[in-house]
């Protein structure tokens, strides 16, 4: 049976293909070259829409998922953003080192650890905790060790390899890939390089929306993040303009821990994200809300 958020997106994908460039996101592979604000760009001007806006930053020599808010869909990113993330890579060791002892060391760097982001990163150069939820090595060849990493958001992958070296006589990171990004990873039908990118658009501007309707990931996605609150029809002029979310206007009460954030549904229609404050009968102040085009208040 499907759940609540996969009749959300299903109904989502039906909309017209100009209703999606405003309210979508894609799943970029990001190649190796360039910055991740370059391949935003380059998609900004190719749709000819006002604004783009990617979920984390890659470093520019690192490829693999790099999402793309398109339009009113950039207002989404910090849900998606802090979320898990996972890469590929591999470190050259300098020295040798017996991979029993690589993996005793490794361990030392899962759960809690404490890093300062590198002199080019563009945050605040201080010390803070990261979390590394899976560390472990995939394929040895003599110096060269294929790795995976799942971990927090925030986490410098090629400074986890840099400390870990400090342990064993040196390492240095060699190459890198983000394969999989909050919900989204290398292996959603939807995730699409920038050649192909390209040629669904060119048919798209040939009249032909088919393949460039299948890459574009509808915004209501935001249900696979966030908990879902049902409203009723009759009650959305007022959220329309800014009121606080109370019980009457819910299809269905349900219980909501305090200051968790809520995707708002009239039915498939998104209308915005709530903050939780469960006040006498006051359920959720908005933090946004997509007040329609055509509303007339």
């Amino acid at each position: 049976m499907k759940d609540k958020s996969e009749k959300i997106l299903e109904q989502a994908k039906k909309k017209s293909i100009q209703e999606l460039l405003q309210f979508s996101i894609l799943n970029m592979d990001k190649p190796a070259g360039p910055t991740s604000f370059s391949v935003d760009d380059y998609i900004r001007k190719k749709l000819n829409i006002s604004k783009t806006s990617h979920f984390g930053t890659l470093d520019p020599m690192v490829g693999g998922v790099l999402p793309i808010s398109l339009g009113r869909a950039c207002r989404l990113m910090e849900y998606f953003i802090h979320k898990t993330k996972t890469y590929v890579g591999i470190m050259h060791l300098h020295n040798d080192v017996d991979e029993k002892k690589l993996k005793e060391e490794i361990k030392k760097f899962t759960g809690k650890i404490k890093q300062t982001p590198p002199m080019r990163s563009r945050v605040k150069r201080v010390e803070r905790e990261r979390t590394v939820y899976e560390f472990e090595i995939l394929e040895m060849n003599e110096r060269d060790v294929l790795f995976r990493v799942k971990c927090e958001a925030g986490t410098y992958v090629r400074t986890l390899v840099h400390s870990l070296g400090n342990n064993i006589g040196g390492a240095h990171m060699t190459e890198l890939r983000r394969v999989q990004a909050s919900i989204f990873s290398e292996e959603d039908k939807e995730f699409i390089n920038l050649y192909d990118f390209d040629k669904a658009f060119e048919e798209y501007k040939k009249g032909n929306e088919k393949e460039l309707r299948k890459i574009l990931i509808p915004g209501e996605i935001i249900a696979k993040i966030l908990p879902v609150v049902e409203v009723k029809a009759e009650f959305l002029k007022q959220l329309y303009n800014g009121f606080t979310l109370i019980e009457d206007y819910l299809v269905k009460k349900d219980k909501y821990e305090i200051d968790n954030k809520v995707a708002v549904f009239c039915k498939n229609t998104f209308i915005g994200v709530y903050n939780v404050i469960n006040q006498e009968g006051r359920i959720a102040r908005p933090e946004f809300v997509f007040k329609p085009i055509k509303f007339i208040t």
